[in-house]
């Protein structure tokens, strides 16, 4: 059985992580601790050397500053910048905005006290009391505000966040074809192709989709995590040695709350860390090379975490791939070592290094060649290319059939061949999935702007053909 020293990131093993001033019992301990809040015993490894979790990773919640995992001058820190934001507050106001147990901070609120940084305001309810800032606390705030002026939930360590990732990686999830058929159900999509997709899946590897455009590839790539289990537990912030990285994104993360008849509902969980779906997160034309580095705000002194590491535990799809403002060779120098590695290396503002997961199922999606775009060598480190082709006749009249209910339309079989003979035959032009939504609205907005009720007629799909196809070589 592997000791918890074992276990824990490669990160701390090289000694990476490890802060100034720590000798290596203290870094076990924090080690050892990380493996409690955890809520999981140290990891099994599985046949092919992949750790494996016993139980689904959950942050419990510290039981003492130390289990904190981070130095208690960054708590201050936190304690003092509220406090000039806010005037005054309760002790127990204050652990809510930092997100720590209240029982864990009363010794650190009576240590600031006798170091004449707060003063009593007044009592706050039991056991607790309105806090100010003293004249030496306003200074040593100010300071702290001028290098970052972040005092939200507090952050947890680099080397905590890695071991959580690791718990629940993507390429410990290994679905099975039943889950991957249960994901795509809405949509259609040959056998061959939903084989291929969830092969990609289950190895936890990088995919790419090519083929004609309308065809549906980014709507398969945002759907990748769907056959992966739902739920990811991540920090709001991370911190390395006093530099704070936000990594909760809600244009990224949709939170999912614990529901008070979840057998969780009775755990102290760590309010550091979110539960959120699975990410997936697509970016497009826009994406440079500065998307894919830590982010620094002069301002507030807040660093904000790239895609990849935002993407972490779910996908990052890059859509419309060969068309953004960065050169494709630039773009796949960057990722050859982390999709080799599984790790990549970011730069701190203070111009430190540091080692981080990368751990998602990278999914390229395109109109063009892979072959035209990169190289032999970067596509050997995608394993998995897959040609989104055509649906045939058969696939495109079944998949307007289950669509045209979604549309308050009724399919008429008549119709639909009427359709394909005067509109597609006679000018040779290919069928493709997206003509399916895009004919049947605007059939839907012909009857609404003529206020006939909805009917899918000749007449109707005529008129939705002509808008649809005029100046269009398919």
């Amino acid at each position: 059985m592997p000791t918890h020293a074992d276990s824990t990131p490669n990160l701390i093993a090289q000694g990476i992580l490890r802060t100034q001033g720590d000798s290596p019992s203290e870094t076990r301990l924090r080690s050892a601790a990380a493996l409690r809040r955890a809520g999981c015993e140290p990891t099994p490894k599985a046949a092919d050397g992949r750790p494996v979790a016993k139980t689904p990773f959950v942050p419990l919640a510290p039981r003492s500053l130390e289990e904190i995992g981070i130095p208690t001058a960054e708590i201050e820190t936190l304690i003092l910048r509220y406090l000039l934001f806010a005037g005054s507050s309760s002790g127990r106001r204050i652990a809510d905005q930092i997100r720590l147990p209240f029982g864990l901070l009363r010794d650190l609120f009576q240590a600031m006290k006798t170091q004449m940084l707060v003063a009593y305001r007044g009592t706050a309810g039991a056991s607790d009391y309105e806090y100010e800032l003293s004249s030496s606390g306003v200074e040593k705030a100010h300071a702290c505000n001028g290098r970052c002026t972040y005092f939200g939930s507090a952050p947890v360590a680099l080397e905590d966040y890695i071991w959580g990732i690791e718990q629940q990686s993507v390429r410990q999830t290994r679905p099975k074809m039943r889950q991957i058929a249960e994901a795509f159900q809405d949509m259609v999509l040959s056998t061959a192709v939903l084989s291929q997709v969830g092969q990609a899946i289950h190895a936890g590897k990088g995919l790419f989709l090519y083929g004609a455009p309308g065809n549906g590839k980014t709507t398969i790539a945002e759907r990748v995590i769907r056959g992966i289990s739902e739920h990811l537990w991540i920090p709001r912030t991370i911190t390395v040695t006093g530099e704070i990285i936000r990594l909760y994104d809600p244009s990224n993360h949709e939170e999912v709350p614990i529901q008070p008849d979840e057998k969780l509902a009775s755990k102290e969980i760590d309010r550091r860390w979110i539960r959120i779906r699975r990410p997936t997160v697509v970016v497009g034309g826009e994406l440079t090379m500065a998307h894919l580095e830590i982010t620094h705000n002069q301002q507030t002194g807040i660093n904000e975490a790239p895609m990849q590491l935002k993407s972490n535990g779910g996908a990052l799809v890059v859509d419309d791939f060969g068309r953004q403002r960065v050169s494709t060779v630039e773009l796949l120098n960057r990722w050859i070592v982390p999709l080799e590695k599984g790790y990549d290396f970011l730069t701190l503002p203070s111009g430190r290094q540091i080692q981080t997961p990368f751990d998602q199922i990278l999914v390229f999606a395109t109109n063009l060649e892979p072959s035209d775009l990169v190289d032999e060598a970067f596509l050997r480190r995608l394993p998995y290319k897959i040609e989104v082709v055509d649906p045939t006749i058969d696939q495109f009249r079944s998949l307007f059939e289950s669509q045209a209910p979604r549309f308050e339309l009724q399919f008429d079989s008549k119709v639909f061949d009427y359709l394909l003979e005067h509109h597609y035959r006679p000018f040779n032009r290919p069928l493709r999935y997206c003509h399916v939504r895009d004919l049947l609205t605007q059939v839907k907005n012909y009857c609404e702007f003529l206020e006939c009720g909805y009917l899918l007629n000749v007449e109707t799909i005529d008129v939705a053909a002509r808008n649809y196809f005029a100046g269009l070589a398919c």
